[in-house]
């Protein structure tokens, strides 16, 4: 088997893969500028395949002829991909008598695409799962093998989700692997009437409106971090909001309403109060040393 992955999503499947099967090579994407200091560092994939011991192939386009010949060298039976951020080419999909299986975060058809956790949150879904399918050339199109469904925690944030259904997904796969060497799986088309997308997020689909209901303003806290983070502006700054809890204060949509147990600032319906928060320049900090620090007045307006 050959393994394609790159974010942090894919870990616990390579792990649980080369646990019980021979992993012939790791395929992921080359080393990127990272960080607020933008240096270049090897993507999570690569750091488990050095750790595992495994050969790793860094193609910077799965396209590339000279990568397609060097897979097509180690003759895989079956690619298994995760989260490798690359939409494979005909010939590679074709290459492995098997096919090749992907592990999604989501319940497919729903949230076909590049942030599938994020926007399952963003959007107030109360459930999700992982989902493994055969790849076509479509993106997340494929017939589907195994669904597993979990619930979404009310606090629980994009991160924290990921992380569960990464270890939802690497269960999920062995099971599918297992089903495909004794013959018990048979593959299910996607409904199509029902998919929906998860397009990669930017950096503007954080910024809050306050004319929204303050639910829908948690959930897009929740389903922003890690990245972008969810933000608003005060005094010209951005302040970037990591957690909050809804209320039932009112005022005008972005006003600061209150300064007792959260910055409490006005929704169209309800009302967040601001638990921890960062300012532009500054760190992050809970609600209570940041208003003994800054001026905060109740009145003020959040844009």
């Amino acid at each position: 088997m050959v393994f394609m992955g790159t974010s942090p999503f894919a870990l616990p499947s390579l792990r649980a893969l080369a646990s019980h099967e021979e992993v012939t090579a790791v395929v992921t994407q080359p080393d990127r500028p990272r960080g607020r200091g933008r240096k270049v560092a090897p993507p999570p994939v690569k750091e488990l395949a050095g750790e595992l011991g495994l050969v790793l192939i860094q193609p910077e386009r799965v396209k590339d002829p000279v990568f397609v010949a060097h897979l097509r060298q180690l003759r895989p039976e079956l690619i298994v991909v995760a989260a490798f951020g690359q939409i494979l080419p005909q010939e590679v999909l074709k290459l492995p008598p098997l096919g090749c299986v992907n592990v999604h975060p989501s319940l497919l058809p729903k949230y076909r695409g590049a942030a599938p956790i994020n926007w399952a949150i963003i959007n107030g879904e109360t459930k999700t799962g992982v989902t493994t399918f055969l790849m076509d050339e479509g993106m997340d199109t494929g017939d589907i093998l195994l669904a597993r469904e979990t619930e979404i925690g009310q606090e629980e944030t994009a991160q924290e989700l990921g992380e569960r259904l990464a270890k939802l997904g690497a269960e999920l796969l062995l099971e599918t692997l297992k089903g495909l060497k004794e013959g018990t799986l048979q593959s299910t088309p996607q409904d199509e009437r029902e998919a929906t997308y998860a397009p990669i997020l930017k950096k503007e689909d954080g910024l809050i409106q306050w004319s929204k209901e303050a639910h829908r303003i948690r959930d897009q806290i929740r389903g922003m971090i890690p990245w972008p983070v969810a933000f608003t502006l005060w005094r010209g700054k951005r302040m970037k909001i990591y957690r909050g809890r809804t209320g039932d204060g009112k005022g005008v949509p972005g006003e600061i309403i209150s300064l007792e147990g959260g910055i409490e600032v006005a929704c169209s319906r309800g009302s967040l109060l601001i638990e921890e928060l960062q300012l532009e320049g500054g760190r992050r900090m809970g609600w209570e040393e940041f208003v003994r620090g800054h001026r905060l007045t109740k009145g003020e307006r959040l844009m």
